[in-house]
């Protein structure tokens, strides 16, 4: 983002209700324009997404956007802010996985880390549109403050705490980036697996097979591991046992910390 860029991004996602900045046409709001963008990212991924297509997606002149919207990457900024769910349902669902558990900032972790992954299996572009210098918005911050809280109390340092919420963030994205790889890359929302909703492993297990049956003594163990996934019909645990085991980590120096 160029300084022009983060000021009207600053001003959109930030300030008062804003009007159009010059005619009469009163009948768009910020919500329904990234609302329309989302849609088309939904559908056809970020690269779809532009001010002439989301004008015609509202029947309006691209100048009659540009009143509202000044560029894309101001409109990219509002439409990350209206796909991320509300953290107020993040925190609700937090406090209940906590409670039913009996224990607390892993549980909430956890729930935070899950909510993170459905974001980005209902709308995989944003795993592109997070990334980089830009302006989060009230709710993006929102999701790091339920974060950064549930570790409140846990004896770590800020630094500590933003690099254990980042560590999590990293497992969640790079299982989500690699789930909408297989299912095909920049295109809409595909869920946890392509073809068939099979998981990466399961896809794997089918994409190797022919080589592993004709040459499988020269991996044996590769050879063994996917047998299993096979057996096991496919089922992908990668988001869940990597975060279990971030958090083991975590609860190691959460326990230190307390002595």
């Amino acid at each position: 983002m160029t300084s022009e860029q983060w000021s009207a991004a600053v001003r959109l996602l930030w300030g008062p209700p804003a009007k159009p900045a010059r005619g009469p046409k009163r009948g768009l709001t910020l919500e329904g324009i990234a609302l329309a963008g989302v849609g088309i990212a939904d559908a056809e991924g970020l690269g779809g997404v532009s001010m002439q297509r989301v004008a015609a997606e509202l029947a309006v002149t691209k100048m009659a956007l540009y009143r509202y919207v000044p560029g894309k990457a101001e409109l990219v900024a509002l439409m990350v802010e209206a796909a991320l769910p509300d953290p107020a349902g993040l925190a609700a669902a937090a406090a209940a996985g906590a409670a039913s558990a009996g224990g607390g900032w892993r549980e909430q972790l956890g729930v935070w880390a899950r909510g993170l992954y459905e974001g980005f299996r209902a709308h995989p572009w944003l795993l592109e549109a997070t990334v980089g210098a830009r302006v989060m918005g009230p709710r993006e911050l929102g999701w790091m403050e339920r974060a950064l809280a549930a570790l409140d109390g846990c004896g770590l340092s800020g630094a500590e705490a933003m690099d254990s919420v980042v560590l999590v963030a990293g497992h969640v994205r790079g299982i989500a980036e690699q789930e909408r790889a297989m299912a095909g890359g920049a295109g809409g929302a595909g869920g946890a697996g392509g073809a068939g909703g099979e998981g990466p492993d399961a896809q794997l297990v089918v994409m190797l097979g022919e080589v592993l049956r004709a040459r499988g003594d020269e991996y044996p163990a590769l050879a063994a591991v996917l047998g299993s996934v096979a057996e096991q019909g496919g089922q992908d645990q990668a988001l869940l046992y990597g975060l279990e085991r971030i958090l083991d980590g975590l609860g190691l120096l959460v326990e230190r910390r307390g002595r």
